[in-house]
């Protein structure tokens, strides 16, 4: 168990429009006001199209970490995550996971973690920057050596 005590900044509600990347517009907004740390209570909105991680095959490890990723088109989305600052591409790293419906499946489901989405009409997200001080952010990301390439959420410099 890891931890730290944060305390919150600023608040914001950010409005991705029709036909905007989504990972892109949250990176772009969140380096417009230097937000280096936050979370995502929820969102919610509509995507054109999303990629998320997951596999139509039998995973071979179910306890590996999975890269693949599946394409679902015109979804209605519900998710959250975290901000956080990813010390080794010097860059936000945002985790986002999201539960959406196929409109056109009988909103028929799927849960994961998004690795990019397009907005179909609009998406509305509250952000809540995260804060220790005014020496760095109060979430990071780094790989470790104990799950490879996978980024861990971390607190100020470390782990």
């Amino acid at each position: 168990m890891r931890f730290a005590q944060v305390r919150s900044g600023r608040q914001f509600v950010l409005a991705l429009d029709h036909g905007e990347d989504f990972l892109d517009g949250l990176s772009k907004f969140c380096e417009a006001q230097g937000i280096r740390s936050g979370y995502i209570p929820t969102f919610v909105g509509g995507f054109h199209s999303a990629r998320l991680v997951g596999s139509c095959e039998p995973l071979s490890d179910p306890e590996a970490p999975l890269w693949e990723a599946i394409t679902v088109e015109t979804l209605e989305a519900l998710g959250g995550g975290t901000l956080a600052w990813d010390l080794d591409k010097d860059c936000l790293a945002p985790h986002i996971h999201v539960a959406a419906g196929i409109k056109g499946a009988s909103a028929d489901g799927r849960v994961s973690h998004l690795l990019g989405a397009t907005v179909q009409f609009i998406s509305e997200i509250p952000i809540v920057e995260l804060v220790v001080d005014a020496t760095g952010p109060a979430l990071t990301r780094r790989r470790t050596p104990l799950l490879p390439d996978v980024p861990l959420l971390g607190f100020g410099s470390g782990l």
